[in-house]
């Protein structure tokens, strides 16, 4: 088993043009489209952190702050938050910049819930998660409290 891994290591930067196939009758990009990009970008992530195949076991809310519009670009920035023994939790970010007007808005941030598997489609281990940043150290502690969030949340549904 590797050492472990930064966050900076399986970052995953993505960079899309919202096209009037991706929007709504608004002019508005999908959301459908968006949480599409969102699990894209963190199934990059949880892949090169794990080095394996590594799949979506849960998204937490996702809310629209601002509208995205076809002709902007939209921005996402993923990274791993927290890792367990075959799970991570990866964070993305979503800006949309307006090229005409340097525009740039936070309009989301999505936490997903991916597992690690091997050849066989089993669970596999995941490296450790090396921080470095206080940043980090924040990240991975407020992942910690929601992983509780959603293990309280998943014993309810079973219930």
């Amino acid at each position: 088993m590797d050492k472990g891994r930064t966050p900076s290591f399986s970052r995953t930067e993505m960079t899309e043009l919202v096209l009037p196939g991706d929007s709504n009758q608004l002019g508005n990009i999908l959301g459908g489209r968006l949480m599409h990009w969102i699990d894209l970008a963190a199934a990059i992530t949880a892949a090169r952190h794990a080095g394996h195949v590594a799949v979506t076991a849960s998204m937490d809310s996702l809310e629209f702050l601002h509208p995205v519009k076809v002709g902007q670009v939209v921005r996402l920035i993923a990274q791993v938050n927290w890792v367990g023994r075959t799970s991570m939790e990866i964070g993305v970010d979503v800006y949309r910049e307006d090229m005409h007007d340097d525009d740039i808005k936070k309009t989301s941030t999505a936490y997903l819930t991916f597992v690690a598997l091997d050849d066989n489609g089993k669970p596999i281990e995941v490296p450790r998660l090396i921080l470095e940043t206080p940043e980090e150290i924040e990240r991975f502690h407020q992942a910690e409290q929601r992983r509780q969030e959603r293990l309280k949340h998943r014993q309810r549904a079973k219930e």
